[in-house]
């Protein structure tokens, strides 16, 4: 059965920004949904979500991982950690390297990744980033992660973090993400 797997950002819920529309479009799709309230939302730690989500989560060659912000790293160490090949990964407002005034690291990234397993691991992958992320999940963080990852890279100019409270971003839908998960950008 397909099925997609949500991971939401710091101080997120699954109520938050476009992840209830995303949800829902998937369902209406046929696909399973997974979006759970991952532990310590507020002030994500890798050491606490990455085995919430790989204990909580299903992963089979039909499974579709779309994550937001902090939920981005998140994927990537799923990724890394998984024994399947999953079939996409979407990540939007991610980074995979300490943001700007990220004093003495971020808990939400891990020290390293092994972008070998992570690729081995997902058939393709989409980054969408903005040219004006006001925390630096930007293009640049989006290029870095591309560029160990490969896949599409998406830049949406003046889109901000595409889902931010404090900066009046509400973002309540996001129909590119289900059009890329219908068109399959990949090759079997």
């Amino acid at each position: 059965m397909k099925n997609a797997i949500i991971l939401s950002g710091s101080g997120e819920t699954p109520e938050s920004f476009w992840h209830p529309y995303v949800k829902a479009e998937l369902e209406k799709r046929g696909y399973e949904v997974w979006l759970p309230l991952l532990p310590g939302n507020d002030e994500p730690d890798i050491n606490k979500t990455l085995p919430f989500v790989l204990a909580g989560g299903k992963f089979t060659e039909e499974t579709i991982i779309i994550a937001h912000s902090a939920g981005c790293p998140l994927a990537l160490a799923v990724l890394e950690n998984l024994g399947v090949k999953i079939k996409q990964a979407i990540l939007v407002a991610g980074f995979c390297t300490p943001l700007p005034g990220d004093v003495g690291g971020n808990a939400a990234l891990q020290k390293s990744y092994n972008w070998e397993k992570i690729r081995e691991n997902c058939k393709d992958f989409i980054f969408i980033n903005s040219d004006n992320d006001p925390w630096k999940c930007d293009d640049k963080q989006g290029k870095a992660m591309w560029e160990k990852l490969g896949g599409t890279l998406i830049l949406k100019s003046g889109e901000g973090h595409m889902g931010s409270n404090k900066f009046n971003q509400p973002y309540k839908k996001f129909s590119l993400i289900i059009e890329l998960v219908e068109k399959q950008l990949w090759q079997p």
